[in-house]
């Protein structure tokens, strides 16, 4: 492994809200660091090195009755630590981007089965969904996969903002091939019905997968779409880019849910914030 990737150390920062009208959190975020060897649960802020370790994060945002679209997000984030530590790079090198791919394609597709299991054997699960948007650091890369309209945000060290993923929303559409504006997305009255999802009455899900290289400075973020609901992409960059404002004490993702949540709150609000940080 290349030494200059491996004294790279990731610094992350998550929050999640309820928001101002919802009784109860649909949305759930997890952050993971193992090898071979173990598996280790991240807290909510933190900072670690990439030498020995990758690292995953995810965040779903769950849907259905009662508690169901909670569990279902809780299901989604929790399936994630059974299956990806077996894809743990060899002593031959780093995961390869094929091999990377299936592995997350069957994640997602064992979570898809046993959402829809759950959905039809109790009654009060019955049609529960949830969306799923994972990034996999490994050296170097990193990989991603995602179902839904939560969102990944990559923010380069040079500047700007890039959504790598495609709001599985007619909506989204729409906004992708120029029909509409951000802010006519924002207002459409369709914006928050779901095409696709993991769970409900879908026979199959294929999960849209990718990858991209990073470096240090880079900023990723993964985020519910409670938090775009109060946030433009400009307004992200701008807060992601400076902590004017902000108190020290208060991590990255947390100030951007508070932000997000003051200016809207109509939905759960989270937002996982990754930065790629120097020896």
């Amino acid at each position: 492994m290349d030494s200059k990737i491996s004294s790279l150390c990731l610094h992350w920062s998550g929050c999640s809200d309820r928001g101002k009208v919802r009784v109860n959190n649909e949305d759930s975020f997890v952050g993971l660091r193992f090898n071979r060897q173990e598996l280790e649960r991240l807290g909510k802020d933190g900072e670690a090195s990439l030498q020995a370790a990758d690292f995953v994060f995810a965040v779903s945002d769950g849907m259905g009755g009662a508690q169901a679209g909670e569990f279902a997000s809780r299901m989604a984030v929790e399936k994630v630590p059974q299956i990806l530590p077996k894809g743990f790079r060899t002593e031959r090198g780093p995961t390869e981007g094929i091999a990377a791919g299936l592995l997350l394609q069957a994640l997602f597709r064992e979570i898809h089965a046993a959402l829809v299991y759950m959905g039809r054997s109790y009654e009060e699960c019955r049609g529960m969904e949830t969306t799923l948007s994972l990034c996999w650091f490994t050296p170097g890369l990193l990989h991603f996969a995602h179902v839904g309209d939560s969102r990944i945000y990559h923010l380069p060290a040079s500047g700007g903002i890039r959504q790598l993923t495609e709001d599985d929303t007619y909506v989204g559409w729409l906004y992708r091939n120029g029909k509409i504006n951000e802010r006519e997305a924002r207002t459409h009255p369709r914006r928050n019905v779901l095409q696709k999802a993991l769970g409900g009455g879908n026979q199959f899900v294929d999960p849209q997968i990718g990858a991209v290289p990073y470096a240090v400075g880079d900023q990723f973020l993964l985020c519910s779409d409670g938090l775009v609901d109060g946030l433009y992409d400009a307004h992200l960059m701008d807060l992601m880019g400076s902590r004017d404002g902000a108190r020290p004490e208060v991590g990255l993702g947390r100030h951007l849910v508070e932000t997000a949540v003051a200016a809207s709150g109509r939905d759960n609000t989270t937002a996982l914030v990754i930065e790629v940080r120097g020896p």
